[in-house]
């Protein structure tokens, strides 16, 4: 007897779906701006004149970068409570996150770096401009701009990778999926209409930052 595909419970899931995936992208944007962020910091950090900082944040991207994703977050969530500290589920999610993709954004990050020529550097300083000025308006920049591709392909990585905070029963797209087909009994098609939101969200994103990336990087190096 062959498998009948039925779709009629969709009309009622398209909230669940549409919530879950809201939380995909809330978690994906705190993710992608404190990633960022800390990893032009720890990118710089890896580059400066003192060894114990260097040391530091080489040995924290080798932790992260070489254990899986899914045992980080659960040492946040449920490892950490054994000192005391407690954390919410999506905000233990956000920290894993944010945590795992800094660690490989710096690297990234640090590859645009060290992509600049000195001869950039040097002429600045020959102007007279601060070495934080120099960093800001003219190194990070063309950084950036050389990493722009690599850098959005990871931050699209880490938006997939996001489905593994479902574990810790966070509300975002694949907790929902896992929801409905329990309750529909339809495994199939509830998690083939979510790998095609998935897919969207995929596409969109990457259409989306590579829109307004290159005009940002373009607008700081002016």
């Amino acid at each position: 007897m062959g498998y009948a595909l039925d779709f009629g419970w969709l009309n009622g899931a398209i909230g669940m779906i549409a919530r879950g995936a809201a939380m995909t992208i809330f978690l994906i944007t705190v993710t992608t701006i404190a990633g960022i962020i800390l990893s032009i910091f720890g990118a710089a950090a890896k580059r400066s004149r003192y060894p114990i900082l260097r040391k530091a944040i080489g040995a924290y991207v080798e932790l992260i970068r070489n254990t899986p994703f899914l045992v980080q977050l659960f040492f946040i969530f449920f490892g950490l409570p054994r000192f005391g500290i407690r954390l919410d589920p999506v905000v233990a999610a956000m920290l894993a996150m944010t945590l795992n993709m800094t660690a490989y954004t710096t690297e990234i990050v640090g590859a645009g770096l060290d992509a600049v020529p000195n001869g950039q550097r040097e002429a600045a300083a020959a102007l007279g401009l601060p070495s934080w000025l120099v960093f800001i308006k003219i190194v990070l920049p063309q950084a950036l701009k050389v990493i722009f591709p690599a850098l959005t392909s990871q931050i699209i990585i880490m938006m997939l990778e996001s489905s593994v905070v479902s574990q810790i029963a966070v509300r975002e797209l694949t907790y929902e999926a896992d929801m409905l087909q329990a309750r529909t009994f339809r495994a199939f098609e509830t998690y083939f209409v979510v790998t095609i939101v998935y897919l969207g969200l995929s596409i969109g994103l990457r259409r989306l930052l590579f829109a307004t990336g290159r005009r940002a990087i373009a607008g700081g190096m002016a």
